[in-house]
């Protein structure tokens, strides 16, 4: 398996839609986030009559026979919520001596100053994996096998200080527990095929299955997907199936997901299954500086529009998120020559052949 290709191709799956130009969270379009493959809790999925999943179901072909063993991964991001606090006035220190225990005393802002630094209410997140136990294929009977993983809650408190050295504002980042049931099959349909299916279950305990949308969000799995691999074995493309294997294609049964070959054009040894429709063996383009969260992106238009930025919105972006900084920093120290190659490339050009001239 080509590593490399597999992890650009999934990492730029993993945060399509993070963050969206003109990447500061008081834009309109960055105030409701999240929008593609959100494995939602089981109750509040239940509750919303089903119109917002709790499980990504993948379903394929791969050939192989004794020795052949399935490997999976499943990958996701979990929400931190970051909200900001303003203390009724600057603190010397926190925790203060003998307090080290106790919540500091402050209101919560949306937005707030301190220094040259722009705080704001903002979601975060964290990446996730899970490595599945490797599942061997069994030409004679179905082999199958299911697992739960808990990410636990929790909480952080960061104080900020000003130029003078006091505590000036906190940044409170909170994350609650998700729960994650994998399970696998891997079903022989004819001697040497196998039908293979993983179900991804978002089965968190909630507190009440009536939540609102941004509540459920922080116990959802985020931009989720799976990465499969074979060893001793190939996968059958979907979209290009050899014909005796169109008819069980036909039966594999894909739930907000869709599985492409992934790596090396050519190789068959790894899929990825991800919310978004691709072609088999998708890559980012070499000329690409960098992910800007959107997999179709127009790198040379997004990056000349960062430009125009004025200075208060590049500062508010600057101060948004880690991600947005990166992308302004990386934006503004391109070199011409490299905003050159984002203009445009022509790729797959063939000669003119007999039946053209005819």
């Amino acid at each position: 398996m080509n590593t490399k290709l597999v992890e650009d191709i999934a990492n730029a799956v993993l945060y399509e839609g993070y963050m969206l130009y003109p990447y500061r969270p008081s834009s309109v379009k960055n105030r409701q986030r999240w929008n593609f493959g959100v494995i939602y809790p089981k109750a509040y999925s239940e509750e919303q009559t089903g119109a917002d999943s709790w499980f990504m179901q993948t379903e394929c072909l791969a050939t192989g026979g004794t020795g052949t063993v399935l490997g999976v991964k499943v990958r996701f991001l979990q929400a931190v919520a970051r909200t900001i606090g303003q203390p009724k006035l600057p603190l010397d220190d926190w925790p203060i001596l003998g307090e080290a225990s106790r919540e500091p005393d402050f209101q919560t802002v949306q937005t707030l100053q301190v220094g040259d630094q722009i705080l704001q209410t903002w979601e975060e997140a964290i990446e996730r994996e899970v490595i599945f136990p490797p599942l061997p294929l069994n030409d004679s009977a179905t082999e199958t096998s299911s697992f739960q993983t808990l990410f636990p809650g929790g909480g952080e408190i960061e104080p900020v200080r000003n130029l003078e050295r006091k505590v000036a504002a906190f940044i409170v980042r909170t994350k609650q527990s998700v729960t994650v049931q994998i399970e696998a099959t891997a079903i022989p349909v004819k001697k040497g095929l196998f039908k293979l299916s993983v179900r991804i279950s978002n089965v968190t305990a909630t507190a009440h299955a009536s939540l609102s949308r941004r509540d459920a969000l922080m116990q959802s799995l985020l931009s989720a997907h799976t990465i499969l691999a074979v060893e001793d074995g190939e996968f059958v493309s979907l979209l290009d199936p050899p014909a005796s294997f169109k008819e069980f294609v036909s039966e594999c049964n894909n739930i907000g997901t869709w599985p492409v070959l992934a790596g090396e054009e050519g190789r068959r040894d790894t899929v990825l299954s991800s919310p978004i429709i691709l072609y088999d063996y998708p890559q980012i383009a070499p000329e690409s500086p960098g992910n800007l969260f959107d997999g179709t992106e127009i790198d040379e238009i997004l990056a000349l529009r960062i430009l125009t930025l004025t200075e208060d919105e590049k500062h508010e972006m600057c101060n948004a998120d880690a991600y947005a900084r990166q992308i302004l920093e990386r934006t503004e120290s391109m070199p011409m020559e490299h905003f050159m190659k984002l203009h445009g490339v022509l790729r797959g050009l063939r000669p003119s052949g007999a039946e053209e001239k005819a």
